[in-house]
């Protein structure tokens, strides 16, 4: 997700008018309360949590340098930018199309990065994912750490069947990041991302969810086949 989705044209706001699904007693059907608030995620090194407002200096800070934001599309330029980042996260939650999660450090609160993920069809049956983390992180096992708890919460919780990400084929950490976590490989999208007037060609990586829990259950990364 090198495209960072806050854009006004994917703003979804919740229906208030909408009816909730009942079932046969008639009792309101809760498909899943992520979408009232994001659960928070506990790792051997991080805690993933809901974004608040507060984290939009920390995300200035972190994700505005010119190693992080080279292979994305440009963060908010400002504090009062990320602000209204943040308060569309919690929009786009609450729709149930979207999430975003803060990575912290284990025993400090203060946001390091984020965790993204993005429905692409009705019911979140395929979704996209994508990260930013301060570059002091990088190497150190926190994103290995949070992906993880992501990848848990994307096929257990919200139901997921195929996850996909992009990265564009110069960005190497990216790439490594993604084969790290058993991403498998499935093709190059040609000129797929426009990038500082520079149309730059992606690699499509995916995960299904068969393979992300037979993976765990071997306690090892899924395995890479050649795809074509």
């Amino acid at each position: 997700m090198e495209k960072m989705p806050f854009r006004a044209e994917l703003d979804v706001t919740p229906d208030a008018g909408m009816t909730p699904p009942r079932d046969a007693t008639g009792q309101t059907v809760v498909s899943s309360d992520w979408r009232q608030a994001l659960p928070l995620l506990h790792g051997s090194h991080v805690t993933l949590r809901e974004l608040r407002a507060s984290d939009a200096p920390a995300l200035f800070a972190m994700l505005t340098t010119e190693e992080v934001s080279r292979f994305i599309s440009p963060p908010p330029s400002t504090v009062e930018g990320f602000e209204r980042f943040i308060a569309w996260t919690l929009r786009q939650r609450s729709a149930g199309t979207y999430a975003c999660f803060a990575v912290t450090l284990k025993g400090c609160d203060t946001a390091i990065g984020i965790f993204q993920i993005r429905e692409t069809e009705p019911g979140f049956g395929t979704a996209e994912w994508g990260f930013a983390l301060g570059s002091p992180f990088w190497g150190t096992g926190v994103f290995a750490d949070g992906a993880e708890l992501v990848l848990a919460f994307v096929f257990d919780t919200i139901g997921v069947h195929r996850l996909e990400a992009r990265s564009a084929l110069r960005n190497g950490r990216g790439i490594g990041a993604l084969q790290k976590v058993g991403a498998v490989r499935e093709g190059v999208l040609r000129k797929a991302f426009l990038k500082d007037g520079d149309a730059l060609d992606q690699a499509l990586y995916t995960m299904v969810d068969d393979d992300w829990r037979a993976s765990r259950e071997r306690g090892q990364p899924t395995p890479q086949p050649h795809v074509h």
